[in-house]
Formats: structure tokens, sequence, C-alpha cells
């Protein structure tokens, strides 16, 4: 499988001459929103056939109600699920029909012509990247939202979640002009360890805890409520969670900040619940609060094969295991793959036959690759040249495999984890 991050798109473009008695007059210029459409984006051009020039203003509607009005203030527009351009209303684009609006402002006696291109962007199953763990000035930070919003838009990544501390001002405060996506988050922070809620905007109404037992509500309210729960930095040498590891979260965050030790006894320990038969997704969160020479945004960078860019779907693609850490936005990319099967499926007994692949991008001359599953490492190998490659490996009884990929980064003169995969599973028993 490669690296799949481009949308399918088409577009239909409309000409419409306005003549001079239709001056004031409401036009518009009809079109059918298809099934499945995640963005529209509308661009028009005025060709003015004589003077003064004509000014013809911009809108839109869908079948209820005018969605977006720009006046004559723009020459384009997006809409989107989550978010749109400053005008105009994000949300469902359902099916049926549309029309793009005009106000025929001024007209010139001899009329002019207005030409619009109306172009759809389709629900594609594609990875999006992104951040799961960072803060703002709404906790202990310094960055402000749209500070937040800003780098990761420069950095080309798809989503973040802003997981203040104990506090869910945040989730209420998020910017609108961004092609960021935001997933409400929150940081549940206790004397004895840290989770974050994902997903809902208000996941408890108080974090004061006494006790296993007040966590444990917690844990069970924010559940109710449709958080997904992640488990931060569970062995690190400040924070580490000593509540209980055995229930109560949804994922674990093996990966926090810079490739540390702390990362290290997580991954290990990670290694462990996976080769004793449990299938526990792994994500990971920069956990950054404030400028820092290594702790910076999208470092490390959680990549999820989503159905689409919203955040139920980047949840629901985390849920199933679709799930690649990378050291940043443009580390090595990995994936795995079992027939028609990937990360994070369970494989069935009967189609367990056929390899597992691992396919690798963005690799450097020097680069580590290892193949493990419930036995160790398997394969390891070392690349010769800047590219991809492909590992394969026979399933033959094992109960996983996943990958990882190890750099050596002149910058701290160590080598370090440069990507690591969710596993894929194997059904053993018929």
């Amino acid at each position: 499988m490669a690296k799949i991050t481009e949308r399918k798109q088409s577009s239909a473009i409309y000409t419409r001459k306005i003549e001079k008695r239709e001056q004031s007059a409401y036009i518009e210029i009809p079109f059918e929103m298809p099934e499945g459409v995640e963005e529209l984006r509308v661009a028009y051009e005025v060709e003015s056939h004589g003077e003064p020039k004509a000014v013809i203003d911009l809108g839109v509607r869908d079948a209820a109600r005018v969605r977006g009005w720009s006046g004559g203030a723009r020459t384009g527009f997006r809409i989107a699920q989550a978010e749109a351009t400053p005008g105009y209303l994000p949300g469902a684009l359902a099916p049926g029909d549309w029309a793009v609006l005009h106000n025929a402002y001024k007209v010139p006696e001899e009329g002019c012509t207005v030409t619009v291109t109306v172009e759809f962007v389709y629900q594609t199953p594609r990875w999006l990247k992104g951040d799961l763990h960072t803060h703002s000035v709404h906790s202990d930070g310094t960055f402000t939202l749209e500070e937040n919003a800003a780098i990761m838009e420069r950095l080309g990544c798809d989503f973040i979640a802003m997981t203040d501390h104990n506090t869910i001002s945040q989730n209420l405060a998020y910017p609108r002009n961004t092609k960021v996506l935001m997933i409400p988050g929150t940081e549940f922070t206790t004397n004895f360890g840290h989770s974050n809620f994902l997903g809902v905007t208000d996941p408890m109404d108080d974090f004061r805890v006494a006790g296993q037992e007040d966590v444990n509500e917690k844990l069970r309210i924010a559940r109710e409520r449709g958080a997904k729960i992640v488990l931060n930095h569970p062995h690190c040498e400040w924070c580490p969670w000593e509540w209980d590891m055995t229930t109560g979260y949804d994922w674990v965050e093996i990966w926090n900040g810079p490739w540390s030790e702390r990362n290290a006894r997580a991954l290990a320990w990670w290694q462990e619940q996976l080769a004793s038969g449990r299938r526990l997704v792994a994500v990971g969160g920069s956990d950054v609060h404030r400028p820092d020479r290594f702790v910076k945004h999208a470092m490390p960078c959680t990549w999820v094969w989503a159905e689409e860019k919203t955040v139920e779907a980047i949840l629901a693609g985390i849920e199933q295991g679709r799930v690649l850490i990378t050291y940043a936005p443009d580390g090595p990319f990995a994936e795995l793959s079992c027939g028609r099967y990937r990360m994070g499926d369970i494989v069935p007994a009967g189609e367990a036959s056929q390899e597992v692949v691992v396919h690798a991008e963005d690799l450097l001359a020097g680069d580590r690759i290892k193949l493990i599953s419930d036995r160790g490492v398997e394969q390891e190998l070392v690349v010769a040249e800047n590219g991809s490659l492909q590992l394969k490996a026979a399933p033959d009884g094992r109960l996983f495999y996943r990958a990882e990929v190890w750099r050596h980064f002149d910058v701290v003169e160590e080598t370090l984890l440069a990507a690591v995969t969710n596993p894929i599973y194997f059904n053993l028993s018929q």
C-alpha cells in the first residue's frame, strides 16, 4: 500500500450573461451537490462588456438556507464540515439542490459575463497527520490558540488537539479561520498521572480526585460523554501514571515529545502488552507548551487513516488502530498490510496464509527498519539508499506484526526512533 494523502476532486464551470435590465436583481446559478462531498470550493470572475465596471456580489445557498455571503469582498470561498471561509457556514454538505448567489449590484449598458467554477472535493479515505497533545495560554502554555493553529498549518498538518490541563475553555474559543481541524480535548491532570480526554468539549465537571475510586468515576463520566481516553506518558520520570494501568482508558501515548528514556520504557511496556495478547492502540503527542529547541509541534506526529477529515472519522481511525507515529511531519512513513487487511485489522485465521508486507517511504540511507512480532525482532534491515522499500514475512502463528524505523540524528549525535506503526493482528483460532 502506498501513502495516500490526496482527495478525489471534480469541477464544473458555469457561464451566465447578466443584462443591464437585471441590475439590482439577485441571480442564482443552480448546481447539484453530489453525494459524498467533503469540501466545496467556488471561484468566480466577472467580465465587463462596457463602463462602468460591473460589480457582482457572491454567496451560496443549500436546499434549506443561505450558507454564506461575501458581497464583493471575495473572488471565492470554501466550505467544509468543520471550517469555512469567513462569512460562510461550515457543516454538512448535503446532496441536492444548491446555487451560487449573485447580486447584480452594478451592470454596464452592454452587460457583463460571470464565470463560476464549482469544485467538489470528495470524502476520500486517506492518511491525515497532526498532534494529539498540545497546550496553550488556556493552561500553562505560552502559545495562543491562533499561534498553535498557524504553526500546525505551516507544517502541513491536518488536525490538532489542544489538551490544556483540567480546563475546557480552549474548546470554546477555537480559531475559525484555519484549515487545521480542532479536536476537542483536555488533559485530566492529577498528582499521580495524566490522561487526555479527546473528542468532546466538556468531558468532566470537576477534575479533583482523592483516590482510585475518584479516578475511575472521572474516567466513567468522560467516556459516558463520548470522550476517548489516552494514558499520557505513563512511564515518565516526573509524572508517571500511578493509578490502575489495566482498565479505564482506550489508547496509550507511547511517544511524548522528543524520543527519550521515558518513551523507551513506554514502548517496551506496550510491546509486553501486545505480546501477552492485548490489543492496545498506541499514539503520540508533542506535549508542546512554549517555544523550545527540541519540544516542537507535531514532534512526534500522529498519522491516522481516516474516512474523511472530521473529528469523528479521525477518532474512529485511531480506535481501529490505523495509526503511525513519526518523529516529525516529514518523517519516514511505514505501513503494514496482509492481503486486503491493514494496520489495526485482525486477519482471520483462514486468511493468514498471505504475506505481511511492510511498505516504507521517505527513508534515508542508514535508516534501520525492524519488523517485530510477539516473538521480538524478526527482521532488521539497514537501508542502502534514500527512497522506499518493502519487507515481507509470513504470519506463521504470530499474534501480530509491527514495524519501527530508527535513524541517526546528527544534531544530537544519537540513533533514535523515527517511526513506529501500530500492529496488524492475527486471529490464531478457527
